[in-house]
């Protein structure tokens, strides 16, 4: 017996091994899309003599006049946590040490781009009072940016997905246990937001096991002007 359990010990410990480096280069691969636009616009040769120029967060074109460039990535597995970049500044990554299971969330000042706050929020082991407080405290014209990481969903109650939905979220009241969701909103939205993806976890589906693949958006976010 004790040597069976030993075995499964060690299996388990090999199995969470290889699922680790596996995640390491998909974050790799990820890391370099993210990157792609300005590296491919550092790439060019230009006749002119001029310097190429980068687009913000690595995006594939340029935003308009008076948008907010964005780009961002939910997490992968349990392994590789989300992140956020608005106007070439990255405001949540495992690299900076401000993303954790659950829902990841960035408030960022609708007018300036400024960041107002970053914090996360456990929906599988905590509780979902904080969040509620957190999500009622937002204030009028907040740019809301949120990325799932591990489990997002199930400790979500009907309060807390409301309030996800007034912020201009469709996915929120279908979010599930481990899905991948990321979304950006704001405070004061008037329609739905157009920069939403969600995937479910579906066993025949997933990417890794018991997770699916990473989602990553990019665009461009009008400037609040009111």
């Amino acid at each position: 017996m004790v040597r069976t359990g030993g075995v499964l010990k060690m299996a388990a410990m090999i199995s969470t091994f290889i699922l680790a480096i596996y995640l390491a280069f998909h974050l790799l691969e990820i890391r370099v899309d993210f990157r792609q636009g300005s590296m491919m616009s550092r790439s060019v040769s230009i006749k002119d003599g001029s310097k190429p120029v980068g687009h913000k967060c690595g995006l594939s074109k340029a935003c308009p006049v008076g948008q907010f460039a964005f780009k961002m990535a939910s997490g992968a597995a349990s392994v590789v946590g989300p992140k956020m970049c608005l106007e070439d500044k990255m405001l949540m990554s495992a690299v900076k040490n401000n993303v954790g299971r659950g829902l990841n969330i960035a408030l960022v000042n609708g007018r300036t781009g400024e960041l107002n706050k970053t914090d996360f929020f456990d929906m599988w082991a905590g509780n979902v009072a904080p969040l509620i407080q957190f999500l009622k405290e937002i204030e009028e014209g907040t740019v809301v940016m949120m990325a799932s990481f591990d489990d997002p969903a199930t400790k979500l109650n009907n309060e807390a997905r409301k309030l996800i939905a007034d912020l201009g979220s469709s996915a929120v009241n279908n979010l599930g246990f481990r899905d991948n969701w990321i979304f950006v909103g704001g405070k004061g939205i008037k329609t739905k937001s157009p920069f939403e993806q969600h995937i479910k976890n579906k066993a025949d589906t997933n990417k890794f096991e018991g997770w699916p693949e990473v989602l990553e958006m990019e665009g461009c976010i009008p400037r609040r002007e009111d």
